[in-house]
């Protein structure tokens, strides 16, 4: 246990947030764009980043506790961005010179202003009618036959037009729904589902609000969440704990200023977050859990009323826990029996504790493991169901939570089903369809023959970026819908068809839409206008709508109809379990809580009523010797445990500024080691050395200290992406970003 956190690179500051978010502020809002940035701001609409929520009816700043100040640095990234001028690049560029692009500079092309298509052969985009990508798109898939077609999606869209999409495709006999979230927390929904009856957070902010620890794992929640460090500043102040489970030491999570406390936070230096600090080996997350609940049990903090009253399965736990000795957990996980000892104490003797999570728990190849050990923990401690205490996984994009809600998912649940079978006054494809890592499987052997992409990255976001650029190329018809360019769109390319089509966003669309946070709160976002003059956008629902017309017709339902968000909500309230408000909402104006999910009261939703317990086996952690990678033996260097990671100005494989401060990054191409390991591998901070995997490697490549456990290392996604292929987990189909075994090494 880490008491006293400090980073070995000088380059770090000693808080996260501060004055250098004040001064990106300053500097965008100053800028000429910044009135249409304050404007957007304060608009009536969800933010466009992270899941945890602001934004809506409420007001711009105000989240849906009624707390003020409650915008982000991330919102201003990613709305200056939203509001750059039109892209020119079909002019100007061919796709060859495209291709030499990074992220950040394709995002900084600017915004999609009109349809665009590149045919067979070409090396360039050029300019096509909607009528004509309409009518290309539409013959994609009614040529197709079901297991040919597939859609991919992004949470930065609406609920309004991820039930169409879904509708669209179950319509024409497919599940082929994969979604960004298989990447990232899949885990989360499958094992949340299995023990508790919904996938989805447990704890509301109010419920946040009365919990006195929070024990965050895997989560650089400064950078990814900022607005969440609000929460935690506070349960500091009111004498809480707030326990860190990370490989790596990220500065603000050790301390933060924070712009919604000038005084006490921003203006001071920062306020304290961790309270202790566990440095475990990456993977080993179930091995840190299966130790507290051994701790737990020895020293006689189980509240075991609670679990016979409200679980089942708990026997097997407490035995499995039990059964498995101190040495095997602590030489699996890297942490001392002291430490885990006084971690459970801590948990243990708390009125109220929250368990929050990111990617750094659900990456993993036994990502479904992980979460059934920390609910596992979480239950006994009697914290499931109670306010202020649960289970609260902290999601990345803003509506990407939504999407799921609306049945976006390679494999339907019975109720949405049913209800689907009534409004499609049909039997419904009951085989599981493809989720993301599967579908690019798929496209590899030449089984997809037409995508829809909704918004995202599906490239880059993938792991091994030479099969995803082979997978996508062998598909006859890629369909993007985006607001901007980015490296997919490029590298992405199908054999027939590409179409780049550009629609409204969040803030801009004419008319009002809803988004769902990781918190289960639905937001409605008011109606906009673009700044983009003589621009040809469509909206999603409209393009979605006349799609689905073209190919269906006018039955079972008048899918042109459906180009109207207010009868898609009507549908929505109808057929979604948890959304019956949302046939409302357009009257009422009001937003909700999704019924069902929160929770306050010991009382699952599966079929009993009671938690589902699940015992976890601890990982095999060993890693492939350098020979394995395609290494020669006379090369000299270390073998690490790489994870993937975001950097500050990121969202997802967006990337808005270059390096880290944060983490001493000067730019993209750096691996964060520690200078034990280092040293031992012959190099010193600032030299070039070579990063392998699996599928590749990296060269060039900075060595940066950071205070992050021996035997592991760090990485910006989705560069690092090119020179692995990552395990899945076979219950969620999430690839092991967070346990990349790679060698690093110098070339003569």
């Amino acid at each position: 246990m880490v008491t006293d956190p400090q980073s070995p690179n000088p380059d770090v500051p000693s808080a996260g947030g501060g004055l250098p978010v004040i001064q990106y502020w300053a500097e965008k809002t100053l800028s000429p764009q910044g009135p249409k940035i304050w404007q957007v701001l304060n608009h009536k609409s969800a933010c466009l980043s992270c899941a945890w929520g602001t934004g809506g009816q409420k007001g711009g700043f105000m989240n849906e506790d009624g707390e003020i100040l409650q915008r982000c640095m991330k919102s201003v990234e990613a709305i200056a961005a939203e509001l750059m001028p039109p892209a020119q690049f079909h002019e100007r560029y061919t796709l060859s010179e495209l291709q030499q692009l990074s992220s950040m500079e394709c995002d900084r092309l600017g915004r999609l202003s009109v349809p665009l298509v590149r045919r067979a052969g070409s090396d360039r985009y050029e300019r096509i009618s909607w009528e004509e990508a309409l009518d290309l798109a539409a013959a994609a898939f009614r040529e197709k036959r079901p297991h040919e077609i597939a859609s991919y999606s992004s949470g930065r869209s609406s609920n309004e037009a991820a039930f169409l999409l879904q509708l669209m495709i179950r319509a024409l006999g497919s599940n082929n729904l994969a979604d960004c979230s298989d990447l990232c927390h899949a885990p989360s929904t499958v094992g949340l589902k299995h023990m508790f009856g919904s996938g989805t957070s447990m704890v509301s902010l109010d419920s946040l609000k009365h919990a006195d620890c929070v024990v965050l794992i895997g989560s650089n929640a400064p950078a990814n969440h900022p607005r969440l460090m609000n929460e935690l500043i506070q349960l500091r102040d009111r004498g809480g704990k707030v326990i860190i489970i990370n490989p790596m030491i990220e500065v603000g999570l050790v301390k933060f200023g924070s712009p919604a406390f000038p005084i006490k936070s921003l203006l001071s230096g920062g306020s304290d977050i961790s309270s202790m600090y566990l440095q475990p080996i990456p993977g080993s997350d179930v091995a840190v859990f299966v130790g507290l609940q051994k701790s737990l049990i020895e020293q006689n903090l189980v509240p075991w009323e609670y679990l016979t009253a409200h679980t089942d399965g708990w026997e097997a736990v407490v035995q499995h826990a039990k059964n498995i000795s101190w040495d095997a957990i602590t030489t699996t996980c890297g942490l001392s029996k002291e430490e885990l000892d006084f971690t459970a104490r801590t948990i243990g003797q708390a009125n109220g504790t929250v368990f929050a999570w990111a990617m750094g728990v659900t990456q993993q190849a036994n990502g479904v493991d992980n979460i059934w050990a920390i609910a596992n923990t979480a239950l006994l401690t009697g914290n499931c169901g109670k306010l202020g205490g649960g289970t609260m996984p902290i999601r990345g994009h803003s509506n990407v939570q939504g999407f799921g809600s609306m049945g976006v998912a390679a494999q339907l649940q019975d109720t949405l089903r049913e209800s689907l079978e009534t409004l499609l006054k049909r039997p419904l494809n009951r085989e599981p369809g493809y989720d993301t890592r599967a579908l690019i499987e798929a496209a590899e052997a030449g089984t997809v023959r037409t995508l829809l992409c909704l918004g995202g990255n599906l490239y880059a976001a993938n792991p091994d970026l030479r099969q995803a650029k082979r997978a996508l190329g062998n598909i006859d018809t890629v369909v993007y819908l985006a607001t901007k360019p980015n490296l997919g769109h490029f590298h992405g390319l199908a054999c027939q068809n590409t179409l780049l089509l550009p629609v409204y966003n969040r803030f801009e669309n004419p008319h009002k839409t809803t988004a769902e946070s990781g918190n289960n709160f639905v937001r409605l976002n008011d109606e906009g206008k673009t700044h983009l003059e003589d621009a040809d956008l469509m909206a999603e629902v409209t393009f979605l709508g006349e799609l689905a017309y073209r190919i269906h017709g006018d039955r079972p339902i008048d899918w042109r109809n459906l180009q109207d968000p207010r009868y898609v909500r009507q549908l929505i309230g109808q057929t979604i379990p948890g959304y019956e408000k949302m046939s409302a909402i357009d009257a009422t104006q009001q937003e909700f809580t999704i019924s069902g999910r929160i929770l306050t009261s010991p009382t699952f939703g599966t079929p009993n009523g009671k938690a589902q317990m699940m015992p976890t086996p601890l990982p095999d952690l060993s890693m492939p010797t350098p020979q394995e990678l395609g290494i020669s033996d006379s090369v000299q260097g270390i073998m690490l445990a790489l994870g993937t990671g975001r950097s500050y100005s990121q969202h997802n494989t967006v990337v808005y500024r270059d390096g880290d401060k944060y983490r001493g990054m000067p730019h993209r191409n750096c691996i964060v080691m520690n200078p034990v390991d280092a040293k031992q591998g012959g190099f010193r901070a600032g030299d070039r050395v070579t990063v392998q995997g699996n599928a590749g490697q990296l060269d060039q490549v900075e060595v940066v200290y950071g205070a992050i456990r021996q035997g592991a290392a760090m990485m910006f996604y989705p560069e690092v992406n090119a020179i692995f292929a990552a395990p899945v987990d076979p219950r969620c189909g999430t690839p092991a970003f967070k346990r990349v075994p790679v060698m690093v090494y110098t070339k003569p």
